[in-house]
């Protein structure tokens, strides 16, 4: 028998909204060229594969094709299937090992928070592959150890948003996050994440973004707790709050799919 594995929703309460993710717990140890051969067949954003390692879990993510170091909605994804199945009590947090360190999981009423570290971006001179990937009035350019982040004049210019994705692939970062205040009174800030060189155009919802982006707007705004949705088709909301130099990330999830890999691992 092949693996099993959950695609789930996250960061919405109804399916087929958010972002969708693969989810599997694996009995022992595959290879990674395995792995990366099942996140291309899934074609997601991300796949997640998990490890028991006593009371913790290992946690890996990859993308069609690559693997990342930081990923917030596979991970959310994770702790849900975790509890939905049974594998680990409804009211237990969880601890997941990863190439970012120790990340947690809880249920919050009806969310779930993620204990994530905080990605906080500088200024810094916008390079021509920025200007050339973003054809839209840049106010303020950053980046962090992972991404670009230009914040745009207003809301419609984020989610009008058509870039060169040619341009952002050549950027050398992970990804481009691109944001602005947000005009509805519902949310805090919208984004919108961009990742061509990792095989993702656009990602629907991006949790670990908010690692960079809740440090950003916290600080902009004065307010540690806010509420930030990201502009992509499906569309997602991202509750974040700044504690320190961690970032609490928190979202919905909903089960969609099992599936059953029928190929074996070389």
């Amino acid at each position: 028998m092949g693996i099993v594995l959950y695609q789930v929703d996250a960061f919405t309460s109804e399916p087929f909204g958010g972002n969708p993710a693969a989810v599997t717990l694996l009995s022992e140890p595959v290879p990674d060229t395995y792995m990366q051969a099942v996140a291309a067949e899934m074609n997601l954003s991300e796949t997640a594969f998990l490890t028991p390692r006593g009371d913790s879990f290992g946690l890996r993510w990859f993308t069609p094709a690559a693997e990342v170091d930081l990923c917030g909605h596979a991970t959310l994804a994770s702790a849900h299937v975790l509890w939905t199945e049974g594998v680990v009590h409804s009211d237990a947090r969880i601890t997941f090992e990863t190439l970012s360190g120790r990340l947690m999981a809880w249920r919050d009423g009806d969310r779930i928070m993620m204990d994530f570290p905080s990605e906080a971006a500088g200024q810094v001179e916008v390079p021509q592959a920025l200007l050339d990937a973003v054809p839209a009035r840049i106010v303020e350019g950053l980046r962090n150890r992972l991404d670009y982040m230009v914040v745009l004049d207003s809301e419609e210019a984020v989610r009008s948003l058509r870039p060169d994705m040619a341009a952002v692939a050549s950027l050398g970062s992970r990804g481009m996050i691109v944001t602005a205040l947000s005009h509805d009174a519902a949310y805090d800030f919208v984004s919108r994440y961009f990742a061509p060189q990792f095989g993702i155009p656009e990602d629907p919802v991006t949790g670990s973004a908010h690692c960079c982006l809740g440090p950003y707007w916290a600080s902009r705004l004065d307010k540690p707790d806010l509420t930030g949705y990201q502009a992509s088709t499906r569309g997602g909301v991202v509750h974040v709050a700044i504690r320190g130099n961690r970032v609490l990330i928190g979202g919905q999830a909903v089960s969609t799919a099992r599936i059953e890999m029928l190929a074996q691992p070389a």
